[in-house]
Parts: C-alpha cells; sequence; structure tokens
C-alpha cells in the first residue's frame, strides 16, 4: 500500500501522540477514508493496525477527533495500558481495525441480543510478522468471536496477513485449530480474564466462546460495512443516542461529510513531529497470575 503513509505527532506514550493516515502525503480520515476491500472478488480486506504484537499500549483510531487518528486511550486523565496476564505479554496478535465498518449502536444483533459497540470492527491479525501503528496490511478473514462488553457486541474477527507464509494454508477458522493450536484457546482465555488485574469480572461471550466460521465473520463484516455506509450517508444521525461519531472525509462519493482540501478541519491538522517514545511506569511490565483471582 505504497499510496498511504503515517504522519506521527509527539512522543508515543504520552497524551498528545497521535498517528495520523496519510494518502500521498495529505492527511485522511482513518476510520472513513480507507477502502474496507482491497480485493472485494477475493474477500480481501485492508486492516489498520494499532497496536504492534507484545505490546502494552492500548492504542486506537479516535471517533471522536477530526479525520479519527490513532491515540491511546485515557481512563481517568491516565494513559491506558492492558496488563500481562501470564503467560501472555501485551497484545499476542497484531491489534486493528476494518475501516469503513461501524458496530451500530442503534441495532440489536439478533444472535447477541446486544446493541453494537460504536466502534469499528476489531481484528486480531495472527500472522508471524509484528506490525506498527498505522500499517495497512491486507489480510482475509477466518473467524469471529462476539464479547459482550458491558452489554453491547464486541466482534473480534480473526484475520491472517495475506503475504504470511501460512495464508495460504488458513482459509477457516478450523485451519486455525489445525495449524495453530492452542491460538484459537488463547485468544478466548486472553479476552475473558484481561480486566481482571484492574479489579473488573471475567468478560463474557456470546456463543459461549466458541469461534465461528469465516462465512459467520464475512456475513459480520458486510453487516458492519453497510452500517457504516447509512452512517457516513446521513441516514443515521451521528449525535444520536448519547454517541459522537466524527464522519468527516475526504473521499466518500455522496456523504453530506465529505471536505474539500483546503478546509479549515484539513489545515488545522498538525505537521508531522515524531519524538523519541516517553518513559513508561516499571509496574506495566509486571505479570499478573489471575486464574485463581
Amino acid at each position: 500500500m505504497a499510496d498511504y503513509s503515517t504522519r506521527v505527532v509527539g512522543a508515543p506514550n504520552t497524551l498528545e501522540h497521535r498517528v495520523y493516515i496519510e494518502k500521498h502525503g495529505k492527511p485522511i480520515s482513518a476510520f472513513h477514508d480507507i477502502p474496507l476491500y482491497a480485493d472485494k472478488s477475493k474477500n480481501i480486506y485492508n486492516m489498520i493496525v494499532e497496536i504492534p504484537r507484545w505490546s502494552n499500549a492500548k492504542l486506537e483510531i479516535s471517533k471522536d477527533e477530526d479525520l479519527n487518528p490513532i491515540k491511546q486511550d485515557v481512563k481517568k486523565g491516565k494513559l491506558r495500558f492492558v496488563r500481562n496476564c501470564f503467560p501472555h505479554h501485551g497484545y499476542i496478535w497484531n491489534y486493528g481495525a476494518l475501516p469503513q465498518t461501524w458496530e451500530d449502536p442503534t441495532h440489536i444483533d439478533k444472535d447477541t441480543k446486544a446493541r453494537g459497540d460504536n466502534d469499528p470492527l476489531d481484528v486480531c491479525e495472527i500472522g508471524e510478522r509484528v506490525g506498527f501503528t498505522g500499517q495497512i496490511k491486507q489480510v482475509k478473514a477466518l473467524g469471529v468471536m462476539a464479547l459482550l462488553d458491558e452489554g453491547e457486541t464486541d466482534w473480534k474477527i480473526l484475520v491472517i496477513d495475506v503475504n504470511d507464509p501460512l495464508a495460504d494454508k488458513l482459509n477457516d477458522i478450523a485451519d486455525v485449530e489445525r495449524l495453530l493450536p492452542g491460538l484459537v484457546d488463547a485468544t478466548r482465555d486472553w479476552f475473558r480474564i484481561y480486566k481482571k488485574p484492574d479489579g473488573k469480572p471475567e468478560n463474557e461471550f456470546a456463543f459461549d466462546g466458541a469461534a465461528k466460521d469465516k462465512a459467520y465473520a464475512t456475513k459480520v463484516i458486510e453487516d458492519t460495512h453497510n452500517a457504516w455506509k447509512r452512517l457516513i450517508s446521513g441516514q443515521i444521525p451521528f449525535k444520536a443516542e448519547g454517541y459522537d461519531v466524527k464522519v468527516s472525509n475526504l473521499t466518500v462519493t455522496g456523504s453530506p461529510h465529505k471536505l474539500a482540501e483546503d478546509h479549515p478541519v484539513i489545515k488545522s491538522i498538525p505537521a508531522a513531529s515524531p519524538k523519541s517514545a516517553a518513559p513508561i511506569d516499571g509496574s506495566v511490565d509486571k505479570w499478573f497470575f489471575v486464574s485463581n483471582l
């Protein structure tokens, strides 16, 4: 994806840090301007890497900032880091999102019986190469899990980079179980316990925690892409129901939120100012043994 690059602002591990996506050197929306499909005929998708494997900083596409840069999540004024729950260290896959998808909080899923969580679809890329924040990978879907997080459906799509050495052999969730034994179980365990060190209960799952197959995952992707189309076209009010999503974009044909290239929002995006990562508290490296909590 040579057309795309990153514009890094500020030092990682600070409140000011942002990673914008650029196309031909100009900032675009990570949420809305990168096409979902890299090759629709083959169901190959573009994935935006937010969090590289083995790292702890909880980075995510910002829904409430213009052009939706990637930033570190903040809670009670503090940057969020996930805990290391033995035997896991940080995130155990390249974690990110599918652009042009939206889990509609006004819609109750017929299978999970819960509303969407107002985010783009979360993606766990299980290939061998560690990615970087803002990287755009071409991936294919293999399966999906559904967390039930505070009454909302939080889909987790399992994907593989199409350039991974195992990509040709991994075509459905059964292939993952066969060729990467333990990975699906580890994924379920990770999502089940990762909030426990912070005093929260175990996460719950739809489908008794089972990973659904590629066909089901493909339907989830299509459904959330259609929900995004309703959002970006103005069919769903983007400030309704107490949620707020910045829908400004530069490329979506027919969107009432499409901006001209000289729009003040575009000019307000800060110039690149990459800095070395700020130091983090040593507690981020602590291992938590949570199975008996």
